[in-house]
C-alpha cells in the first residue's frame, strides 16, 4: 500500500553546489508526481534555473529571509544569501544567520504538514524541527557515498568516539579502520590540516559541523545519496552498515545535456565555439574550476605556466579573481600572446554543459568537485584533478581510484608547479600510459550519461516516500 498524495519539503544548505543538487532532485520528484516545497532564501531562488513550465504545479519555490544574527551585524555583507557572495572566512556568518531559520522553518513546516523533510548536512535544526511537528526526516548528501562513508556513524562524529578515530589532522590522512575493503580514500596532509578544524572545531556558531551532521543522522530515516550501485556500490554498502540505515541511491543526476547550440548567442562565445569547431576531435582540455573555488595570483600562475608547457590546446573559464583590478592582470606577462591559437580564455560565466558536450573537448582539469564530476563523465572526459576544498580531495581519490583520472602531484605544503599540471594533463590526453584512463572515462559515460538508469533510481526513491510515508501516516 502506498499514498498517491506526497508532499515533501527541501531544505539545502546555502552554497550552490548543494541547492543545485537539492533542485535537480526536487525537480526529478515532481516528474515521478510527488509534491515539493523547495526552501531557500529569496536571492538565492531568483539565482536557480527556472522550473519546466510543466512541472510549476507541484513545485513550490518558498523564500524565507535571511537574517544575520545580532552580533553579526556587519560582518556578513549586505545581500550575501550564498557561499559563492563571500570569502571563506565569513561562512561561519552564513551558518549562523541560516540557523536563524529555524523558527521560519518550523512555521512553515507546522503549516503545511508535509509527509517528509528532506535535509542538508548543516541544518542540525531540522531534525529538530521534524521531531516536534512528527515529521520523518530524511538526510539528502550532494557529496559521493565515499566521502560520505569517510566521516563516519554519529558515534565517530562528537564526544569520546571522535577523540578516539579523528583526534588530529593526521588522523584524516589515512583510510579509515571501518572499511572492509582496499580503498585510498582520505586526505592529504595539507587538507586534513584544514579540514581537521573546520568540521570538529568550533566554527563561531557554537555546532561544529560534525555536530551538525551527528544530530541529522541520529533523527534521520533513511540517508538518501546522489550516487549509484553501479559507480561505488561498495561504498553505499559500508554508509549503510555504519548507520544501520536504509541508504538509497538517487542516481547521478546528470543534468540535461545540451540540445541546441543556438542558445549560445552570447558575441566571445560564438567565436569561441567556432574556435572549438576547427579543433580535432577530443584534443582539447576544458579548464574550470567553479565559482566557490577561488583561486590565488600564485596558482593561476602556476595553472597558466603548466597550460602553455603542455603544447596543448585548452579552453579555461575563469572567474575573475577579487585580487585582479582588471583582466590582463590576471595572468603572467604575454600569456595571452604565447599561446594565441592554442587557448582560449573566458573571464566570467562560461555554458559548461555545452562546452563539455562539444566533440573537440577531450579531458578536464578540474578541482573535482562531485557535480562537476558527474558533469564531465557524462560526456566520457578523462580527468585531471586538481582539488582544493571539503570533499574535493576525496572525491580526487576516489577517481584515481577507479581509474578514472590523474591528480597533479602536489609538495607537502599542497603547493604545485606549473610543470606538474603539464605533465598531467599530457599524461592523461596524449600520452600512451594514459590510454587506460581515457579509455576507462569513455566507459564510465555509458553509467554517468545512462538517463534510463538513474530516472530508475528516482522512481525507486519516490516509491520509498510514497510506501513508508503510509507506515508513518
Amino acid at each position: 500500500m502506498e499514498r498517491e498524495e506526497i508532499h515533501v519539503v527541501m531544505l539545502p544548505w546555502l552554497a550552490f553546489g548543494h541547492m543545485i543538487p537539492f533542485f535537480q532532485l526536487s525537480v526529478a520528484l515532481a516528474k515521478a508526481g510527488i509534491r515539493v516545497s523547495f526552501v531557500s532564501t529569496p536571492k538565492n531562488i531568483q539565482r536557480l534555473p527556472k522550473l519546466p513550465p510543466n512541472l510549476a504545479p507541484l513545485v513550490t519555490m518558498v523564500e524565507l529571509p535571511l537574517t544575520p544574527a545580532a552580533d553579526h551585524r556587519g560582518l556578513l555583507p549586505e545581500g550575501a544569501e550564498a557561499t559563492v557572495d563571500i570569502p571563506p572566512e565569513k561562512i561561519q556568518f552564513l551558518k549562523a544567520a541560516f540557523d536563524l531559520m529555524e523558527e521560519p522553518f518550523k512555521q512553515f513546516v507546522s503549516k503545511t504538514r508535509p509527509d517528509w523533510i528532506v535535509t542538508d548536512v548543516i541544518s542540525h535544526w531540522a531534525a529538530y524541527v521534524a521531531r516536534q511537528c512528527q515529521v520523518p526526516l530524511v538526510l539528502f548528501s550532494a557529496y559521493s557515498a565515499a566521502v560520505c562513508a569517510f566521516f563516519g556513524p554519529p558515534r565517530y562524529l562528537v564526544g569520546d568516539g571522535r577523540r578516539r578515530v579523528r583526534p588530529s589532522p593526521e588522523s584524516m590522512t589515512s583510510p579509515p579502520e571501518w572499511f572492509s575493503f582496499p580503498s585510498s580514500i582520505a586526505y592529504r596532509t595539507h587538507e586534513a590540516i584544514l579540514m581537521h578544524p573546520g568540521f570538529y572545531g568550533n566554527n563561531g556558531t557554537g555546532k561544529p559541523d560534525a555536530d551538525r551532521l551527528a544530530k541529522i543522522l541520529e533523527s534521520c530515516h533513511a540517508i538518501a545519496v546522489r550516487s549509484c550501485i553501479e559507480f561505488e556500490g561498495e561504498y553505499l554498502n559500508s554508509l549503510a552498515a555504519l548507520n544501520n540505515l536504509p541508504v538509497i541511491p538517487v542516481g547521478l543526476l546528470p543534468p540535461e545535456p545540451p540540445k541546441e547550440r543556438e542558445t549560445v548567442t552570447d558575441g566571445p562565445w560564438t567565436e569561441i565555439f567556432e574556435w572549438l569547431d576547427q579543433q580535432p576531435p577530443s584534443s582539447v582540455v576544458f579548464v574550470g574550476f567553479g565559482s566557490e573555488c577561488k583561486l590565488t595570483r600564485e596558482q593561476v600562475h602556476e595553472i597558466s605556466h603548466g597550460l602553455e608547457l603542455s603544447n596543448l590546446p585548452f579552453l579555461w573559464a575563469l572567474r575573475k579573481p577579487n585580487w585582479a583590478a582588471e583582466d590582463p592582470d590576471i595572468f603572467p606577462p604575454d600569456f595571452s600572446g604565447r599561446t594565441s591559437g592554442r587557448g582560449k580564455v573566458c573571464i566570467g560565466w562560461a555554458p559548461q554543459m555545452e562546452i563539455l558536450g562539444h566533440k573537440s573537448i577531450g579531458g578536464s582539469l578540474f578541482h573535482s568537485g562531485w557535480g562537476s564530476v558527474i558533469e564531465t563523465l557524462q560526456f566520457g572526459h578523462c580527468l585531471v584533478l586538481l582539488p582544493f576544498i571539503i570533499d574535493q580531495g576525496l572525491n580526487a581519490r576516489l577517481l584515481v581510484e577507479k581509474g578514472l583520472g590523474i591528480e597533479v602531484e602536489r609538495r607537502e605544503d599542497g603547493s604545485f608547479t606549473g610543470k606538474d599540471i603539464a605533465e598531467s594533463l599530457k599524461r592523461a590526453m596524449v600520452s600512451e600510459e594514459g590510454q587506460g584512463i581515457r579509455a576507462r572515462a569513455r566507459e564510465a559515460a555509458a553509467v554517468f550519461g545512462d538517463r534510463k538508469l538513474h530516472d530508475q533510481y528516482i522512481a525507486e526513491f519516490a516509491e520509498y516516500l510514497k510506501h513508508e510515508a503510509v507506515k508513518q501516516g
